[in-house]
C-alpha cells in the first residue's frame, strides 16, 4: 500500500489499523491519494516565491484531490437532550470523500504553525469516535524536504545571482529591515551572501515551529489523535525541481489571477 510513493522517497506511516481498513474497504481511496500525491512537483521558484505560505504546488495538489471528489466538508455534531439541541461542534476538513464502506478525510499542512497538527488530529479523533470518518490522512513536508530546504534555496540564490540586498529586491522579493540585518549578521560571521540569505529565509519561513514531519510524528507517537486510524505522508525533497525557469513575478501574477477566479484556497 502506497508502494509507489515509498519507492519515490515519500515517507508513509500508518497507525491504528489504518492499513487493514484501507486495504480491505478503501482500495479506491488509496489509489486516488497515491495518484494525486504522487503527481506532485514543486519548482524551487514556488517555494521561494510563496514567502512561506502555501505553494502553488500544494494548491495544485488540492485541485487534483478536488477533481477526484475530495472536497471540503464542515461536519456539525449536535448534542440533544429530550429532542432539544443543547450544543453543536463543527469540524471543517479540507478534503473529504465518501466511499461505499465509509468516509476518508485528508488534511494538507504544507507550512502552517505546528499547533495546527493538534487541531487536525483532534478533529479526526472526534469524528472517528462519532462514526463520521473511518480514516484520517495528513500530508506535510517530509524529513528530507525539511533538511534540504536551506541547500536548495541556497542553490537557487547562487544560480540566480542573488548576492546582495539589491539583487534580492530586484528579483521581486520584498525584505524587511530586520531580515536584512539578520543576513548581514550572518555574512559578518563568515557566510557568503547567498548562504546567509538562504539560511535566514528558511529559518524565517520554514522553521522548526512550522508544520513538518518531525512535529507531526512527535504528536502521533504521544497518542494525539488516537485511536483514529491514521495515514501520515511526508513530501520528499525529490519533488522539488530546478528546471522550470519560472520568474517570481509570473508566480505572483498567477496567484492573483487564480484568486480572482476563486480557484486558489487562502494560504495557510
Amino acid at each position: 500500500m502506497f508502494d509507489s510513493l515509498i519507492e519515490r522517497g515519500f515517507q508513509v506511516e500508518v497507525h491504528s489499523h489504518a492499513r487493514a481498513i484501507l486495504s480491505v474497504d478503501f482500495p479506491d481511496a488509496v489509489a486516488e491519494l497515491e495518484a494525486a500525491i504522487g503527481g506532485l512537483s514543486i519548482p524551487i521558484e514556488e517555494i521561494v516565491g510563496s514567502g512561506g505560505g502555501e505553494s502553488q504546488g500544494t494548491q495544485r495538489l488540492r485541485r487534483s484531490l478536488a477533481e477526484l471528489g475530495w472536497t471540503k466538508m464542515n461536519f456539525i455534531v449536535e448534542k440533544t437532550i429530550n429532542g432539544v439541541a443543547r450544543e453543536a461542534i463543527s469540524h471543517e476538513i479540507d478534503h473529504v470523500k465518501a466511499f461505499e464502506p465509509g468516509v476518508v478525510a485528508c488534511e494538507i499542512e504544507w507550512n502552517n504553525k505546528d499547533p495546527f497538527f493538534d487541531r487536525d488530529l483532534e478533529n479526526f479523533k472526534r469524528l472517528h469516535a462519532d462514526g463520521a470518518i473511518s480514516v484520517g490522512v495528513i500530508v506535510t513536508r517530509g524529513t528530507s524536504m525539511q533538511d534540504e530546504l536551506k541547500p536548495m534555496v541556497q542553490r537557487f540564490a547562487v544560480e540566480r545571482r542573488l548576492n546582495s540586498h539589491e539583487a534580492v529586491t530586484g528579483f521581486g522579493m520584498s525584505r524587511t529591515a530586520r531580515q536584512n540585518r539578520e543576513v548581514e549578521r550572518r555574512v559578518r560571521a563568515g557566510m557568503s551572501y547567498e548562504e546567509a540569505w538562504a539560511s535566514q529565509f528558511v529559518s524565517d519561513k520554514y522553521g522548526q515551529a512550522t508544520t513538518h514531519w518531525s512535529k507531526l510524528e512527535d504528536r502521533v507517537h504521544r497518542g494525539v489523535g488516537n485511536p483514529c486510524p491514521l495515514v501520515l505522508v511526508g513530501l520528499p525533497s525529490s519533488i522539488v525541481t530546478f528546471d522550470e525557469g519560472l520568474e517570481l513575478v509570473d508566480i505572483e501574477r498567477e496567484d492573483e489571477a487564480q484568486e480572482q477566479e476563486g480557484i486558489v484556497a487562502p494560504t495557510e
